[in-house]
């Protein structure tokens, strides 16, 4: 298993980071290996990912979620075996931290070499990345969903 941890600050206030989260549907906008994601209900998403050239899809089940505090997940079904966890911290009343931390298991040759040299790390580095982008030029979260999931 290879786990991956990084943050990045956000110039939105923690609510918006987090409602903007929830918008599963909108990470292919900031989320590069990601072509789609279908929210089946409140609480397990589909999603099609391309890494390497090829595509997978795998279901994922919101294992946990608090508003403005953290959204945790992990893969129930697909060739994609991965867990994580992204939390919110509220720096002031208009900055926050985002921070994400993910486990998954590489699958074949090209994907465990890429985990020894750390690609994966990068990969999200640069998706929280363009979360912040895409965050911060809205201003504004496209949606939210405050329900409470608890583990």
């Amino acid at each position: 298993m290879t786990e991956i941890i990084e943050s990045i600050d956000v110039d939105v206030p923690v609510r918006t980071a987090y409602n903007q989260w929830t918008q599963f549907e909108s990470f292919p906008h900031f989320l590069d290996e990601v072509t789609s994601i279908t929210q089946l209900n409140a609480t397990h998403t589909h999603w099609v990912v391309e890494i390497g050239g090829q595509t997978r899809e795998f279901d994922a089940e919101i294992t946990e979620q608090h508003p403005d505090e953290r959204v945790a997940w992990t893969t129930t079904g697909g060739e994609t075996k991965q867990a994580g966890v992204v939390t919110f911290h509220k720096l002031s009343d208009t900055t926050s931290r985002v921070t994400a931390q993910i486990t998954w298991e590489p699958q074949g040759f090209i994907e465990s070499a890429a985990s020894l040299v750390g690609v994966g790390g990068h990969a999200v580095k640069k998706d929280l990345q363009n979360f912040k982008e895409f965050i911060e030029s809205r201003g504004a979260e496209t949606g939210e969903w405050r329900g409470d999931v608890h583990a």
